[in-house]
């Protein structure tokens, strides 16, 4: 916080900002209000009061005193960007967007207000404009750590993944003993594939922070317990621990499941794992009535079903997106990394937004009469997708979005989509399962519970029936065990039904350095194997409750 009121003595001021930063806030408050008793209506101190009351965690009180401060000096920069600091921390982004761009107006060259920022506008989703703020702070702050990892991440989330390692390098460069940025590199290495880079990035941020969660649990993921390995009684000493948060206590016992099912110690790996789920759960509030509800309203929106776009109905479009869908754990992640390897097709991952395009349109159907999915709908989910495949900016045409929970929206994506290739992942009912439970998974909170999972599945496979019989032959089922004992032939008939040319880079997809962003990052790097589909049976003692929701004799 910059002094810009003269008549504050200096050494007045100095004496608060040693009290902040020695941690005795009350004592700082105090002195202001002394001070601004004296010296009445001086921006500077409305500011630091505001930065005291942050502190305190006092932040409505917090956004009255930067208020007051920018109504006695509207072009005091830094008390914009507090005021923006705070509306963040209340998770009021469009308030802060306002506030971090009033702050750069007056103050162009100010990198921590284009940092702020870059971060809103990425969590709403715009990259673009979130990567050039966190350009604009490094242009203005080379040696800023913090936006060089942020735009790391930025990048990453675009799919430009080399860039964003060299981003995260380059944080690194000016910050070498930077956890997050460690993390976020063992990540990005994982995702192309490299795991031993991967292991050595998660290793050295344990090293800065051995209490770290969130890194233990990665860690986990990525290598295989020996009864000696040090990490064992340190997480065991961890969640030992009094004071640990909640979200600490879930992570560390994924860990430790994690840790006896490679050391082949079932029972305790599902006392941990249930653990982990239970606490999960809890944690959620999770309603299976929620799922329920949405899968309802989704039929209902297409209870007088709309007919296909027809050639005059939709634009010329360049871009042809392929759908991989199904349930998580299914094969959409081995499928993605098999059509991207070829050279004519770009593989986009995970994407979100399919679901922000479509579900304005699924109508709560709670007793009302509202009506049912209409052209113009369809024509607007079609128009605001393309235009987001657009600014990808990649050179293939065809781009495969992979989310796995796309299925649910499979009749907008036949009827907006006539031109697009559906493939729809099928697996054994208890290897999905199973697989789902067994990891982090935490946008889908029925995977907290072994019954809601099984249930879940159940809404999942009436739902494709019901896409089915309303749009018979729309959709290309693939089987992942079939894929997995015939990969040359199934893989033949995959390329066929995408209009594609045989690649023989198809059947090499272990080499293809795509990013995956999933679970099964490194397991796709790898060659074709057979057997996964089997693995549930060995704890099956410990599966009753899927066993009997999936009704498996």
């Amino acid at each position: 916080m910059k002094n810009k009121q003269t008549k504050l003595p200096r050494k007045d001021i100095e004496s608060v900002y040693d009290l902040y930063s020695n941690g005795q806030i009350q004592p700082a408050i105090d002195k202001i209000k002394i001070l601004n008793e004296k010296y009445p209506n001086q921006p500077l101190l409305f500011n630091l009061i505001g930065a005291c009351y942050k502190g305190l965690g006092r932040l409505d009180g917090a956004v009255k005193m930067f208020e007051i401060a920018i109504s006695l000096n509207p072009k005091y920069a830094e008390a914009h960007f507090n005021l923006g600091c705070i509306f963040q921390d209340l998770e009021q982004k469009n308030s802060a967007i306002v506030s971090y761009k009033k702050a750069i107006e007056i103050s162009p060259n100010y990198p921590e207000a284009h940092n702020n920022l870059g971060n809103i506008l990425r969590d709403i989703g715009d990259l673009k404009a979130s990567i050039e703020s966190f350009e604009w702070a490094i242009a203005y702050k080379h040696d800023f750590a913090e936006a060089h990892n942020n735009l790391g991440s930025a990048l990453n989330d675009f799919g430009r993944t080399q860039d964003a390692i060299q981003s995260f390098k380059k944080a690194l460069i000016y910050k070498p003993d930077y956890p997050r940025v460690l993390f976020n590199l063992a990540l990005t290495y994982k995702e192309v594939g490299n795991k031993k880079l991967s292991l050595k990035m998660i290793e050295k941020a344990l090293k800065l922070n051995p209490q770290w969660s969130d890194a233990h649990l990665e860690l986990s993921r990525l290598k295989k317990y020996k009864k000696n390995d040090p990490q064992i009684p340190l997480v065991h000493e961890l969640v030992s621990y009094d004071e640990v948060s909640l979200s600490d206590l879930i992570n560390y016992n994924f860990t430790l499941a994690k840790i006896y099912e490679d050391l082949e110690d079932y029972q305790k790996q599902f006392k941990y794992l249930n653990e982990a789920n239970k606490l999960r759960k809890n944690e959620s509030g999770y309603s299976f009535d929620k799922d329920i509800n949405l899968f309802y309203n989704i039929k209902e929106s297409f209870k007088s079903p709309p007919s296909v776009l027809n050639h005059s109905e939709i634009n010329s479009q360049d871009i042809k997106p392929i759908f991989i869908l199904g349930m998580p754990r299914s094969g959409t992640s081995l499928v993605h990394q098999i059509l991207s390897s070829h050279h004519l097709v770009h593989g986009a991952g995970e994407l979100t937004k399919l679901y922000k395009f479509v579900m304005p349109h699924v109508k709560n159907h709670s007793g009302s009469n509202s009506s049912t999915i209409s052209k113009s709908d369809l024509q607007l989910i079609r128009h605001q997708y393309l235009e987001y495949l657009e600014s990808l900016n990649v050179s293939e045409k065809i781009i495969i979005d992979k989310m796995p929970l796309n299925f649910r929206f499979t009749g907008f994506i036949i009827a907006a989509f006539p031109d697009a290739k559906i493939i729809h992942m099928k697996r054994d009912p208890m290897a999905i399962c199973w697989s789902i439970y067994k990891n982090f998974f935490p946008g889908n909170s029925y995977s907290y519970d072994q019954e809601d999972t099984a249930s879940y599945f159940g809404l999942y496979e009436n739902l494709m029936e019901f896409w089915n019989n309303l749009y018979p032959n729309k959709v290309y089922d693939f089987s992942y065990e079939n894929l997995t004992s015939n990969q040359e032939e199934e893989t033949r008939s995959l390329l066929e039904y995408c209009g594609l040319d045989w690649d023989q880079n198809c059947l090499d997809f272990h080499s293809n350095t795509t990013a995956i962003r999933t679970t099964s990052a490194i397991q796709v790097k790898q060659e074709m194997y057979q057997g996964s589909s089997e693995a549930w049976k060995k704890y099956e003692a410990y599966l009753k409750p899927l066993l009997k929701g999936l009704n498996y004799n």
